[in-house]
Order: C-alpha cells, then sequence, then structure tokens
C-alpha cells in the first residue's frame, strides 16, 4: 500500500507540471492581454506599458512560467489584478459558501439518488420502476438554467416562500433562508442522471451468480439487497461520489451567480470576465490537485471495501 501511494504521489508530478504549462499557453495565447481590460479608457502607450510592468508581463515567457511554477510550489499567487487583494484572502473568503452550498447537495443529493436507485432496482420491471425512470429521463433533458429561473419565478417570486437572492455574513441565517432553495434546484438537477446510473449499478448486481446462489439458500429479498448487492454496488457509487468531491470547492456557477451568493464558481465567472490570472490559475491549480488526491483517496476506498481489489 504504501509502495503504491508513494508511486502515485511520483507521478502526480508530471501531471501537475503539465496543467501549469497549459493553463500557462492557454492564458498567454487564447485569454488576450489583461491591461487593456485594467487601463478601462485610459489607453494611452504610457498607461499601458506601466500596468503590464506592474503585472510582469513585460517580462520573457520562460521568466514568466518560473515565476509561475515558484508560485505553484510556495502556493502563493500574490494579488489579484483587478482588486489588489491577496489571492489567498479572496479564497479564503469564497470557499465557505461554496462548501456550504455544494456540500450540501452532495450529501442530500447522494442519500436520496441511492436510496430511490436502490428501491426502483428492487422494484425493477414494475410501474414504480417505469414511472421512476421516465421521470428521470425527462428531467435530464431540461437544462438547469431552466430550473433555476422557473424556482426563482414561482417559489420566490409568486409564492414568496424563498428570498429569491442574497446571502448573509450569519450561517444560520444561511441555513434558515438563503441557501434552501438553492438547495432544492441543485438537489433536483442532480437527482436524474444519479438515479439511472445507481439503478443500473444495483441492477447489474442483481444478476451476479451470487445473487441467484443466495436466493437459493433462501435468504430474503431485502437481506440479499442490504447484505450482499448494496456492498458490492457501492464500487461505482463510491466512484461517482469521491470524483465529484474536487469540485466542492469549484462552487456551483449558475446558483452562486443567479442567487447572489458570493462562492468560488461565482468569483470563477468575474475572474475570466476581467482576465484575472492570479485567481484563475490559484483555482485552476487547487482544484488540479484535488483532483489528483482524490483519484489516490478512491483507489484506496476500493481496497478498503473490498480487499481483492489489486492496487497497481
Amino acid at each position: 500500500m504504501l509502495a503504491f501511494i508513494l508511486r502515485r504521489v511520483a507521478q502526480m508530478v508530471p501531471t501537475l507540471f503539465g496543467v501549469m504549462l497549459l493553463l500557462f499557453v492557454l492564458f498567454n495565447w487564447v485569454g488576450g492581454d489583461p491591461s487593456y481590460i485594467l487601463a478601462g479608457k485610459n489607453l494611452s502607450p504610457e498607461a499601458l506599458a506601466n500596468i503590464r510592468h506592474q503585472l510582469g508581463l513585460d517580462l520573457p515567457l520562460p521568466q514568466q512560467f518560473l515565476i509561475f511554477v515558484k508560485q505553484v510550489l510556495t502556493l502563493d499567487f500574490g494579488s489579484s489584478w483587478s482588486t489588489q487583494q491577496p489571492v489567498s484572502s479572496i479564497l479564503h473568503s469564497r470557499i465557505g459558501p461554496s462548501l456550504l452550498l455544494t456540500g450540501s447537495m452532495l450529501l442530500l443529493g447522494t442519500v436520496l439518488a441511492v436510496v430511490i436507485a436502490a428501491l426502483v432496482a428492487y422494484l425493477r420491471g414494475s410501474l414504480t420502476d417505469r414511472l421512476v425512470t421516465l421521470i428521470s429521463t425527462c428531467a435530464m433533458s431540461i437544462s438547469g438554467l431552466v430550473y433555476i429561473i422557473a424556482g426563482q419565478y414561482w417559489l420566490a417570486h409568486k409564492a414568496g416562500l424563498f428570498p429569491i437572492m442574497g446571502w448573509s455574513d450569519s450561517v444560520l441565517d444561511n441555513l434558515r433562508y438563503y441557501l434552501p432553495l438553492p438547495l432544492l434546484l441543485g438537489v433536483i438537477v442532480g437527482l436524474a442522471p444519479d438515479i439511472r446510473f445507481y439503478r443500473s449499478c444495483f441492477v447489474e448486481e442483481m444478476n451476479h451468480d451470487y445473487v441467484r446462489t443466495a436466493r437459493a439458500k433462501g435468504l430474503s429479498e431485502p437481506v440479499i439487497m442490504l447484505k450482499h448487492v448494496l456492498r458490492n454496488a457501492m464500487i461505482p457509487v463510491v466512484t461517482s461520489l469521491m470524483m465529484s468531491l474536487p469540485y466542492l470547492m469549484m462552487g456551483a456557477m449558475l446558483l452562486e451567480t443567479f442567487f447572489g451568493i458570493p462562492g468560488m464558481g461565482k468569483e470563477v465567472v468575474m475572474a475570466v470576465d476581467r482576465s484575472d490570472f492570479p485567481v484563475i490559475k490559484a483555482i485552476t491549480i487547487y482544484i488540479a490537485l484535488a483532483t489528483m488526491l482524490f483519484n489516490l483517496l478512491t483507489d484506496i476506498v476500493y481496497k478498503l471495501i473490498d480487499p481483492r481489489v489489486q492496487l497497481h
């Protein structure tokens, strides 16, 4: 196990370097010159040259990339180009709302999806199974933006059940007033594909020989479902869950933007709009690191769930 972990950590180094190189190339070749955005209407050559010097954009590209590598190694990405605030301070203030929203969505959505999927898999072929599958298929064909707009209009504006948008410095107020509607809409958007995926995992396990053997031994269907099928079907469920974890810090861009939640997703949208490279690269690097670490953690969890899994 230790040798596997060390080998995987060593493999992360070239992967991270590739992410840094791709991010740097995309920003410098595709992202445009942020000095024009920051200069505003004052587009004199002297002003542009001064801004480029302050941002370090007048340095040779290899030197800029070496500075970028140093920032990644020290996890110090300097200050935002547009607000002059330290990037670490910006991310620290944004991560809380994002984790509160996306963490709640992941927890509630996973529990509901697993329970419903297990139920319809147990009742496979019945009217309930066909109805849930039909509803899930129809729900997946609707854009998440439609749910957000309809929810804000009907549940917040017309019915007055929730505030249309807003956020507070009080966690309790957020949980009571501002979080329920975006949480409800986020869970609804993600529930349909999760139910279909988890149901297929459960049904596939129920068709294996060990399930027929358990039935031949006289075990009841609920016992087979809970003690055998659920355990073996958890591997793809855990995979889906673990792959979602790195994006908790990314936030939910549409939900945060439409509901005025000051999270990471909204910050990403504003940073891209302002060509704020320090903020963009910090978030990208953190997500890349989180993805690699959670991939490693997924393999370790596999081994804990099923000791027969071989780690390579």
